[in-house]
């Protein structure tokens, strides 16, 4: 058996690299061979970022309300993070537009690459749709989404850790639910046979790990739910990413870790920036049900505030990325094996 390229691996702050600037929360990211990065960016789309650090907003407008609000009170510092415009989750769809979970005005949207913007679903089961939060699309085409809860403001749902998330899927019945009562559904990645469906659940905190199966493919189904690696994580699951050897990468949001799963379950942590003391209140608070919203507020770290997102680019994959809710700019480091390569990575 070949030895786990992350066993000894651990990320210098002082080595980290930054690219992108006056980014307004970059929670999800993209990154194509080419070296392109398309950001999700709350002035209401992306941020496309060339190699060579140029950048430039893609959207239909540019909404400002973000990047001039307040955070100084708990009423500001919501009302930031829970309305507006919000692009969270992101993905491309084969022909290359980008589908967007807008987790602030709760829709699944298109963008083209030229800033056109229309929805594509803002209901299921003739309800709203809930806080939509990740999108993926699978080899075969299908998109899956996340819905966190159809709990609003999001810090109710956080702070109650309510198990209302789900997991839908759009295929040529349309959209529909085929997992649910998650605590806060976020990311999602299948592993590299698409076999298994790797679910995070924030305030679980962990990971939930469903089959696949296409027996009937008109009517594709999730079986075999269980919890995969730790039923806690010692922090809050946000972004995960499969390397090529089997890891699954995972950012702790607020606590502000970096750690990845073996493909034995075992936990390893990669980067430690969060604040020891607003950690520890926010998991005792978290634990015992008075977690408020101040809570949240004073729990980040430095390198990338609120860590929300590992990607994996560079033309040999081995570039990663850390996306984040608080920060403006991304950090990104050189990793010892490469990343799983997404399927959008073969499209063109």
């Amino acid at each position: 058996m070949t030895i786990n390229p992350l066993r000894d691996f651990q990320v210098d702050p002082a080595s980290l690299s930054y690219i992108g600037q006056s980014l307004q929360r970059p929670e999800c990211i993209l990154a194509e061979p080419n070296g392109d990065l398309w950001v999700a960016d709350a002035r209401g789309g992306v941020v496309l970022i060339r190699p060579n650090g140029e950048q430039k907003f893609i959207g239909p407008n540019a909404d400002q309300r973000f990047g001039k609000g307040s955070t100084k009170t708990t009423e500001s510092f919501e009302s930031k993070y829970t309305t507006g415009t919000l692009p969270n989750g992101l993905a491309f769809a084969e022909n290359g537009d980008i589908l967007i979970s807008n987790f602030g005005t709760d829709l699944l949207e298109v963008m083209t690459r030229e800033g056109e913007l229309r929805t594509l679903y803002d209901s299921i089961d003739g309800q709203p749709i809930g806080k939509v939060n990740f999108v993926l699309r699978d080899s075969k085409n299908r998109v899956w989404l996340t819905v966190s809860t159809r709990m609003n403001p999001w810090t109710d749902a956080f702070a109650s850790r309510v198990q209302d998330g789900f997991v839908a899927l759009v295929d040529t019945n349309g959209l529909r639910i085929v997992a649910d009562g998650f605590r806060f559904t976020n990311e999602i990645r299948f592993d590299a046979k698409e076999e298994w469906l790797y679910i995070v659940e924030t305030t679980g905190p962990n990971i939930t790990r469903m089959r696949l199966d296409e027996s009937n493919p008109k009517n594709v189904r999730l079986t075999d739910r269980h919890t995969f690696g730790p039923g806690h994580l010692g922090g809050f699951p946000d972004g995960i990413a499969f390397d090529s050897y089997g890891n699954l990468w995972c950012t702790l949001i607020m606590v502000d870790q970096l750690i990845a799963l073996t493909p034995q379950g075992d936990k390893l942590i990669l980067l430690n920036d969060g604040n020891p003391t607003a950690t520890q209140n926010l998991l005792t608070r978290m634990a015992d049900g008075s977690v408020r919203s101040e809570d949240m507020q004073n729990a980040r770290g430095k390198v990338a505030p609120w860590m929300a997102s590992i990607t994996f680019g560079g033309h040999d994959l081995r570039t990663a990325y850390i996306g984040s809710l608080q920060g403006n700019s991304i950090p990104y480091f050189r990793s010892p094996v490469a990343g799983l390569p997404m399927v959008h990575w073969h499209d063109r």
